[in-house]
């Protein structure tokens, strides 16, 4: 079967501004002020947690000591699953775009590094976990993207056919982890980082969720 794995922040949801808020939350209670700007850092804000918390110190001049940047990060945890869902906002046209696959046959899998517990909520909230067969998180095996491992496991979960199975992202991690597990990817232009994901020379470009059967089916 057609297997189509997506990423989820940055591909699905645009989750800057509630990742953003939380990151700027720890910041906050250490007395720093609010560093990450939405718009301005929207990009960060899709490469993860740990990248913002190394921007915002970057901005405001803090040193992190190994402890204390594991300690912040838990903090964020706890800062961001508080307001995980308040302004993140489905991308325009992915329903419509998750039905017409569906109806065509494909398996739809999500394939994340936020953490699984984080992920089902938002999911949950916003309606969209019922149209995907399988989730793996950053947490749901021992390792996680960029390693191909997880692509695997999310083919396996919705019993698909590796050799016809394309993940569709918008990092250079997503690209990375389909390098690794010898999978087509479909990188996203309508992200902070538009039309320049195309450096990263992903097998395809996705402007759209109104093009996506034009776009995969050309691997398949």
């Amino acid at each position: 079967m057609k297997t189509a794995i997506f990423d989820l922040d940055g591909t699905l949801v645009d989750t800057s501004r509630d990742m953003l808020g939380g990151t700027n939350t720890v910041f906050e209670e250490m007395g720093l002020g609010r560093p990450l700007i939405e718009g301005e850092h929207d990009a960060i804000a899709f490469a993860g947690a740990r990248a913002m918390l190394k921007k915002g110190g970057e901005i405001t001049g803090h040193t992190w000591s190994e402890a204390g940047f594991e300690e912040a990060y838990q903090a964020f945890l706890v800062a961001y699953a508080a307001q995980v869902d308040h302004f993140s906002a489905i991308y325009p046209g992915v329903e419509e775009a998750l039905d017409r696959l569906d109806a065509k046959g494909w398996k739809l899998a999500i394939c994340t590094n936020k953490p699984s517990g984080l992920a089902e909520t938002l999911l949950g909230s916003l309606g969209l976990r019922p149209r995907f067969g399988a989730m793996i998180g950053a947490d749901t095996l021992s390792v996680r993207k960029p390693d191909p491992e997880p692509l695997f496991e999310a083919v396996r979960r919705v019993e698909g056919d590796f050799e016809r199975s394309v993940l569709i992202g918008d990092t250079i991690t997503d690209r990375k982890a389909a390098l690794n597990a010898g999978m087509p990817c479909v990188l996203v232009t309508f992200g902070p980082l538009g039309q320049a994901v195309g450096e990263m020379e992903p097998d395809g470009l996705l402007s759209s969720y109104s093009e996506i059967e034009t776009v995969l089916e050309r691997f398949l």
